[in-house]
């Protein structure tokens, strides 16, 4: 029986062999005849510049035809490791679905009135085996030291350091990973003096298909250590990667967060709120005026660059690849989360606004009336210019079932009123994944970027 390994981002799987086949893994370190593909991962990063406190939660999604797996997650310091909620992202994507900005209609106004007056002008954005001490030929074991053992949720893990890859390199082999990189990328890691936890996933969370394949994801473990920088480990995930990987990254920070040099989502960004210049009479939605003025004189530089990559972005549209296969970030949502943000995970606040129903107390069968349909057609038009007055460019709404937005209580104690949400998509090709990942406060050339993004844009029409 073959097991594989995949290194995730920044999960490293690997395959765990039952002891009755160690000794025919003992001369390789490569699986044969099966594989584990990563399709997606989801993070969820907190940064403390202040305590130099980063704690990040991930939940790789796996699909493939290996056995057993497990995880080697690399951190800058010894993590603490605690349990998330099994739906923790999806709560996270139903707290950030997009708003839009609905005007109320009629159904019956037409009905009564084909032609009736416009009212207004158009508003609103329409148990482990033990360890081994000594090996067989009596030599001494690998110098590799377990700091911490025990289970989180169903998992079991060890948090481990070395001061040599080749002892880490060797210490995973007598210990049955089936470990398919080389010490390079480990030597990344020891020479940094990173920490390791190693964990075995619990396979019953894995659905299994007919062919004998499965998919599925993991429970979501949190992992909270100290760092002096806001960094992400990224190079260990080049392993596995043949082409290209995606990353979905939610960070809450004193500050919106980006990503360094080209990486930067102002590339989409910028286009994104340049589409959206004149469409509402009160400026672009959360404050986007003022980061293009700010902006202003970098737009030129920005955009030849752009070019330069050959990244085109047209809004409402996926980016597409540019030169070599790099395809630009993309920002999918950005807010400084106030007291209505966190009061709707307790239901003290509303999730979405309500559109007033015009039509509330009438009927089709009241329009066949002459004229108690002339009363009604009075009744709806107050309503609506009623409506327009308090809401001019439209009421902010978003649809989630009831039961998904009660559960969004599960996100509560981990959204912190004053702090800055950004959730952004990133595809990263092999060549940049050289190294890891750092997170940086979201400025160009100096200038910060404060606009938020919790609306659909409106888009200028060609």
């Amino acid at each position: 029986m073959n097991r594989s390994l995949l290194w995730t981002l920044p999960l490293v799987l690997i395959g765990i062999l039952s002891s009755r086949q160690a000794d025919a893994a003992c001369c390789y370190f490569s699986a044969k005849n099966a594989d584990i593909l990563q399709p997606a991962q989801k993070a969820y990063i907190t940064w403390d510049p202040v305590e130099k406190k980063e704690t990040f939660t991930v939940q790789p999604k796996f699909e493939g035809n290996a056995l057993d797996f497990g995880m080697v997650i690399p951190t800058p310091s010894q993590p603490k490791l605690n349990e998330m909620p099994r739906d923790f992202f999806r709560h996270f994507a139903i707290y950030s679905i997009m708003k839009r900005r609905e005007m109320p209609h009629s159904k019956l106004l037409h009905i009564i009135d084909p032609a009736p007056k416009k009212l207004f002008k158009s508003g609103g954005l329409p148990p482990s085996s033990p360890d081994p001490t000594t090996k067989k030929d009596g030599t001494p074991p690998p110098k590799v030291i377990v700091l911490e053992e025990g289970v989180v949720g169903t998992l079991d893990y060890k948090i481990i350091t070395a001061e040599r890859a080749d002892d880490l390199y060797q210490w995973l082999k007598d210990h049955k990973y089936n470990y398919s990189g080389d010490e390079a990328t480990l030597n990344h890691y020891v020479q940094k003096k990173w920490i390791f936890t190693v964990m075995k996933i619990d396979t019953a969370q894995m659905k299994r298909n007919k062919d004998g394949t499965f998919a599925g994801e993991v429970s979501p473990t949190r992992f909270s250590f100290t760092t002096e920088k806001l960094v992400y480990p990224l190079k260990i995930t080049q392993i596995s990667v043949k082409e290209k990987t995606e990353a979905l990254f939610y960070v809450q920070a004193p500050f919106k967060v980006d990503l360094p040099g080209d990486m930067t989502y102002q590339y989409t960004w910028i286009p994104s709120l340049q589409g959206a210049i004149g469409c509402t009479p009160d400026g672009i939605p959360g404050g986007g005026d003022d980061w293009l003025k700010r902006f202003g004189p970098q737009i030129p530089p920005l955009l030849t660059r752009a070019q330069e990559l050959g990244f085109r972005f047209f809004p409402g549209q996926r980016p597409q690849p540019g030169k070599d296969g790099k395809i630009p970030t993309t920002m999918e949502w950005a807010r400084k989360l106030s007291k209505n943000d966190i009061d709707i995970l307790t239901g003290k606040f509303t999730y979405s606004e309500k559109v007033p129903d015009v039509d509330a107390g009438f009927t089709i069968a009241d329009t066949k009336d002459p004229v108690r349909a002339k009363a009604i057609a009075k009744v709806i038009r107050e309503r609506l210019a009623k409506a327009f007055k308090e809401r001019p460019y439209g009421y902010l709404v978003r649809q989630a079932p009831a039961k998904e937005v009660q559960d969004l209580q599960h996100l509560a104690g981990h959204l912190t009123e004053g702090l800055f949400i950004t959730k952004f998509r990133k595809i990263f090709t092999r060549g940049e994944m050289n190294d890891d990942l750092l997170i940086v406060p979201a400025r160009y050339n100096d200038t910060e970027d404060r606009s938020e993004y919790e609306e659909m844009l409106p888009t200028s029409p060609p």
